[in-house]
């Protein structure tokens, strides 16, 4: 069959699987891969004989590229500043001893119990010390899960695939004998860590640049930015590579460089373009669950169980003392040292070998497929005894994002009842975890007498001209939302409450 109309179907029976069980596989609290494993091994060989996609497969090259490409980008793009500034210290210790020592200790391992050359168990060290995003998708979305573990989480998964690329990009080289030598090295070190991240740098600035400019002008519509960032990711991956340079940690450097420039692309981004990333991500995992995944079975003894159980267990080793020094104890501690699953990013890592001809690569693979399915049923046990646990207690958080009513305007509700102008609104029944609050009234003035109070923006897509806009009200264009936000000068920090009756 042709590999195009192979991967065409795979895209689209993911994205219809992922649509409709998403939801319910997260209530259970059961991690999503494990259905999409399923779904791969269901097309596979061993199910319909549907797909074989093996390590020779075009298809499964350019999948795990863009996959990694595009989270490493969404990474950056949505690390939140002000939480590192606040955090530093917690940060520092977790993608510094928290991601390194693991890294060690199962290079110690994968040398001494496996008899890999160094390199080689430098590469394993540091695809399994990496965490996974999609398997911690649905802890980090619960409720039940504290903000301190929650925070921590999230910046880890974000940011310690960067610090580990290097170690397995510098172990590749060394395994590689035709590039050794002086010159050869030299040229592979200034790819990757000055040509890489200074042009993934210039792609992200030149590109918010013009995206400004435009923005100023006739305006961009709010889901072509999304487009936008994921157009600026494939572009600074494409420029360093074609250069010399590393692709993936210029895709990270344009992210940065994005969310150092913009937060408006970066809340847009989150829209879209993180959901396009984690839905290769899904992707990837059905076609590696096609027959890939499943050799790590295949390879089962006393010294590899052994391995997999140590490389499971590091970092919770290493975590759980580590995090009693920055003052994080009891319960937070325990949470953030458990929840470090391994999964697709691992993958993801020590595939780079693979595609580079490095040699024995594809056992290195095959090690972190039986590493990476004992951490999904470990990890995934545990997530869903947690969320089970705590599903009844939790508080439930929405995000503010319905009808703000100022005075002297009316609005509809999201029961459909009619709030009189200049009236009071009683307190709207809670609402579905996925439907909007509102803010009535009441809790509109009383933010207003706050030291900062809210911006009032009328966001109305019936707005026709000034006579109507809402008493004491800005008008924001929901096309030109960014571009008039700027005109204005509105401040980033304020809060805008948005009327859109």
């Amino acid at each position: 069959m042709d590999p195009f109309i192979i991967l065409l179907a795979l895209v689209g029976i993911v994205i219809l699987v992922a649509s409709l069980i998403a939801s319910a596989v997260e209530k259970k609290g059961l991690p999503l891969v494990a259905a999409f494993l399923a779904l791969g091994a269901m097309l596979g060989p061993w199910g319909l004989g549907l797909l074989d996609i093996g390590f020779d497969s075009p298809e499964l090259h350019v999948l795990s590229v863009l996959a990694l490409a595009l989270v490493l980008f969404s990474d950056a793009v949505t690390i939140d500043s002000r939480e590192i500034k606040k955090r530093w210290h917690l940060i520092w210790r977790l993608l510094g001893p928290g991601t390194l020592l693991p890294a060690f200790l199962v290079t110690l391992a994968a040398h001494w119990l496996l008899h890999l050359s160094w390199p080689a168990a430098a590469i394993l060290g540091a695809a399994l010390a990496s965490t996974d995003p999609v398997l911690l998708r649905s802890v980090l979305r619960s409720p039940a899960l504290p903000s301190t573990p929650r925070i921590a989480l999230r910046l880890e998964t974000g940011m310690n695939d960067v610090v580990l690329l290097p170690i397995v990009v510098l172990s590749m080289l060394a395994l590689q004998p035709d590039i050794h030598g002086s010159h050869g090295v030299g040229r592979n070190l200034v790819g990757l860590f000055i040509l890489g991240p200074v042009l993934g740098a210039l792609v992200g600035w030149v590109g918010i640049e013009m995206l400004s400019r435009v923005r100023r002008g006739p305006g961009v519509r709010r889901d072509y930015e999304s487009l936008y960032a994921l157009g600026l990711a494939l572009t600074a991956f494409a420029v360093a590579e074609m250069a010399g340079g590393s692709g993936f940690l210029a895709a990270f450097a344009a992210g940065l460089t994005i969310n150092a420039q913009d937060d408006e692309l970066c809340e847009c981004f989150l829209e879209y373009g993180e959901a396009t990333a984690e839905m290769l991500l899904l992707l990837t995992f059905v076609a590696l669950g096609t027959s890939l995944i499943w050799t790590g079975l295949g390879i089962l003894s006393p010294a590899t169980l052994a391995f997999a159980v140590l490389a499971v267990v590091a970092r919770t080793i290493v975590l759980f003392p580590v995090l009693a020094r920055a003052g994080i104890t009891g319960r937070d501690r325990r949470l953030i040292a458990f929840f470090g699953p391994r999964g697709l990013s691992s993958l993801l890592l020590v595939l780079l070998p693979v595609f580079a001809g490095v040699p024995d690569a594809r056992q290195l693979f095959t090690i972190t497929s039986l590493v990476v399915l004992l951490s999904v049923v470990v990890h995934g046990i545990g997530m869903a005894l947690f969320l089970r646990k705590h599903e009844d207690a939790a508080d439930t958080t929405a995000r503010v994002s319905g009808a703000a009513v100022p005075a002297g305007a009316s609005a509809v509700p999201a029961s459909g009842s009619a709030v009189p102008a200049g009236g009071s609104a009683e307190p709207a029944a809670t609402p579905a975890a996925d439907e909007p609050l509102l803010i009535t009234l009441d809790e509109l003035q009383s933010l207003s007498s706050g030291d900062r109070p809210p911006v009032v923006a009328d966001v109305r897509t019936g707005y026709r001209d000034e006579a109507e806009r809402a008493a004491g009200a800005i008008r924001l264009d929901p096309n030109q939302a960014a571009r008039d936000a700027t005109a204005l000068n509105l401040d980033k920090r304020d809060t805008i409450a948005l009327y859109c009756a």
